[in-house]
């Protein structure tokens, strides 16, 4: 049976580069050593990577939102593919059958795609492989679930064809195949579009680190008008929220919240006023952002979180990129916050999500 040992990667890797960073790509893909061999949608990339490592390594890695080793790949038009569910299912079982990942998932390569013809293929594609897979495999339906150490067998399809591999979910930067967790924002209850920001960015740090425990006490900076403090109320937390202007009304009276109406630099906590988690999303200059979290992670508890969002509106160009996410590396570093991981999320617009962590030995 033909296959591929996992300590020999294939050379073609799958990546995706938000259309954010789409004037990026070149330096990003030299960046990381590769060379491009055909883009795929809006946001897929199909390159030549001799040297593996450097998909986390490089200065460029920060950019990927999704990578994946191109274990099997059948360039195609599915549409006009006859049988092709039952040829791909067959194909996948005999290149991954012998080689036990942990679950299989299945998705689309163009995901903001109206036409919901590649979001059925995709189901309907799993399902059949799964019934040639063993039934362990079969009965692995919660995408959060997995094992983030471990490899699981991801697929995307689309109108340019089928691409595989095996690669663990913190590796590949997501436990959804191409990365994307859908956050639905129709209830007439949503406040704004940043709390399915906070809601992917809680689902993403699980690849790292346990839950943050209900009733974690959060300090939120920039939170008018209230999205991403809803999303922390409703899943149990207590928020003392900062912002110059007022949350929504929708809030006024939420139990576990405190607000103060002020400008987050006046903010003055004395030594007792702890918390196990900062949330910055402010739209000041980012460094001066950046800043204020650190002068407040002095009230952070042992083994809490920072969850910073380093705007780069005004940013032209990979160079400046670069420097300011340094900046906010180095002075974390300065500040001993562990530096845990940096993504783009999906809910994301010209920005970075990253998330740091104070060590237990430090306080």
């Amino acid at each position: 049976m033909d296959s591929i040992s996992p300590a020999s990667p294939p050379a073609s890797w799958l990546i995706r580069i938000s259309e954010i960073f789409a004037g990026f790509s070149t330096e990003i893909i030299e960046g990381l050593g590769a060379s491009l061999g055909k883009k795929l949608g809006s946001e897929y990339y199909l390159i030549q990577l001799p040297d593996s490592a450097a998909i986390h390594s490089s200065e460029a890695a920060k950019y990927l939102r999704w990578n994946l080793p191109v274990d099997h790949a059948w360039p195609c038009n599915p549409e006009k593919m006859e049988g092709f569910v039952e040829k791909a299912a067959q194909a996948m079982f005999r290149k991954f059958g012998e080689r036990n990942p942990q679950a299989i998932f299945i998705g689309q390569l163009d995901p903001s795609a109206t036409n919901r013809y590649y979001k059925t293929l995709a189901s309907n594609l799993r399902g059949r492989t799964l019934q040639l897979f063993p039934k362990k495999i079969a009965e692995f339906k919660e995408v959060e679930a997995q094992d983030s150490s471990q490899p699981t067998l991801f697929c995307l399809v689309g109108k340019e064809g089928l691409f595989c591999g095996m690669q663990s979910p913190k590796d590949a930067n997501g436990f959804y195949p191409g990365g994307t967790k859908y956050i639905s924002q129709n209830s007439p209850d949503t406040i704004s579009r940043a709390g399915a920001k906070i809601a992917e960015a809680l689902h993403y740090l699980r690849m790292f680190r346990p839950k943050v425990k209900s009733g974690t006490h959060w300090l939120e900076l920039g939170a008018c008008p209230g999205g991403m403090t809803s999303e922390l109320l409703g899943r149990g937390y207590k928020v003392t929220a900062l912002d110059r202007a007022p949350l929504d009304k929708r809030l006024d009276g939420q139990p576990g919240l405190h607000f103060a109406l002020m400008d987050v630099a006046a903010f003055r906590p004395n030594a007792n006023m702890t918390y196990g988690a900062i949330l910055s999303d402010m739209n000041n200059d980012p460094r001066e952002s950046f800043v204020q979290v650190v002068r407040l992670s002095k009230n952070l508890n042992p083994g809490g979180i920072v969850i910073f969002t380093l705007k780069t509106q005004g940013v032209t160009t990979y160079q400046e990129m670069n420097a300011l996410y340094q900046f906010a590396i180095d002075t974390a570093a300065a500040a001993r916050l562990r530096h845990i991981t940096t993504t783009h999320l999906t809910y994301n617009r010209h920005e970075l999500t990253l998330f740091f962590e104070l060590p237990k030995a430090d306080r």
